[in-house]
């Protein structure tokens, strides 16, 4: 597995100065060194199986998901991330090729009558902004990785376009909900599309700073007093699924550059007292919390990040099924795919994780 220094370099002739400059800030982000041996023998090989599952199981046209999630823009996403976070780059690797047809899918479910909008309707049962927002943030991770020369302009141009369409969405308060109008707004879906503008900032696109501020105070309107995040602002507290919608939360305020503060402290502090402790839970919400948090932690860095990262690499290594996947109700290629990801943040090898 080559280092990030060679995985940025990879992409610096594309991306030009700004590329090279963040490469040559390399010794100032995590890197992989910070995490030297979190990836232990056992992670490895449950990464190794993971991909295999979902590169075996991926349908003829590049998407992933199964059942009433078949071609699914969010899970076809998140299994691209997934090979991705391993640094498999579009059409390079041993899954380049994976990648790089997810990549394509995705790009052809833009919606004719509204630019920009990336939604499978055939495909997306609940919340279609939540498939937009994970395509998008594709989209923004690879835009520095694609070396063909015709799908390079069209990955940027659709970026471009659902980037706008996030912008043009956002509610008054700030937030965002299932459907591109600015009506209502939820901490879930909110967390989505400011991920997504982050990853399409660091490739290079303009993204308004009025949006992003909007944004953080809505975040921090959607905080409870003891640090937990709440489904939306407006409603009186946080609920059963507090800690998938805190390290949400957590994970939103670092997209929009907010890495210190009372808001960031409290939420890790509440995030910290539900540490993983091999009591997996099956449920809708479960990857979802853990895929934020395990980002929340690494940004935080230290005993945050120490303490963390091996009790759910731990606890995913021990769930996995024999043929390589992991079980969730949404359907296996998801769970597998953020299982994935989640393992392989010490890899520091998606964009999106820097600071």
């Amino acid at each position: 597995m080559f280092t990030r220094r060679d995985f940025l370099a990879s992409s610096a002739a594309l991306l030009g100065a700004a590329a090279v400059a963040r490469a040559d800030r390399d010794d100032q982000l995590p890197d992989g060194s910070a995490s030297r041996g979190m990836i232990t023998r056992e992670a490895e090989a449950a990464i190794d199986k993971g991909l295999t599952y979902l590169a075996n199981r991926r349908h003829r046209d590049g998407s992933f998901g199964t059942n009433q999630y078949t071609g699914n823009v969010a899970v076809t996403s998140l299994a691209a991330l997934a090979f991705m976070a391993g640094g498999h780059q579009p059409g390079r690797g041993a899954y380049g090729r994976v990648v790089t047809e997810a990549i394509k899918f995705v790009l052809d479910q833009e919606d004719a009558g509204r630019p920009g909008y990336l939604n499978n309707a055939r495909a997306t049962p609940h919340g279609p902004m939540y498939g937009h927002g994970f395509g998008a943030l594709l989209l923004g991770e690879a835009y520095g990785m694609v070396h063909d020369k015709d799908l390079r302009p069209r990955v940027r141009d659709v970026l471009r376009r659902a980037v706008n369409l996030i912008v043009r969405s956002q509610n008054i308060e700030g937030g965002w909900r299932y459907t591109p109008v600015s009506r209502d707004a939820d901490i879930s879906v909110t967390i989505c599309q400011i991920m997504a503008l982050r990853s399409a900032k660091n490739a290079g696109l303009a993204v308004p700073k009025a949006t992003v501020d909007r944004c953080v105070k809505y975040v921090q309107r959607c905080q409870n007093g003891d640090g937990s995040f709440r489904y939306q602002a407006q409603v009186p507290f946080g609920g059963a699924q507090a800690f998938a919608r805190t390290a949400a939360g957590v994970c939103a305020l670092y997209a929009a550059g907010i890495y210190k503060g009372d808001s960031v402290d409290k939420g890790l502090k509440y995030l910290m007292n539900h540490k993983p402790n091999n009591q997996f839970r099956h449920d809708m919400h479960y990857f979802y919390g853990h895929y934020y948090a395990v980002q929340a932690m690494w940004t935080a860095g230290g005993d945050y990040w120490k303490e963390w990262f091996p009790a759910i690499r731990d606890e995913l290594a021990a769930r996995q099924q024999a043929d390589g996947s992991w079980a969730d109700p949404i359907c296996r290629h998801y769970g597998t795919a953020m299982a994935c990801i989640i393992l392989q943040v010490p890899n520091n090898y998606l964009p999106i994780l820097q600071k």
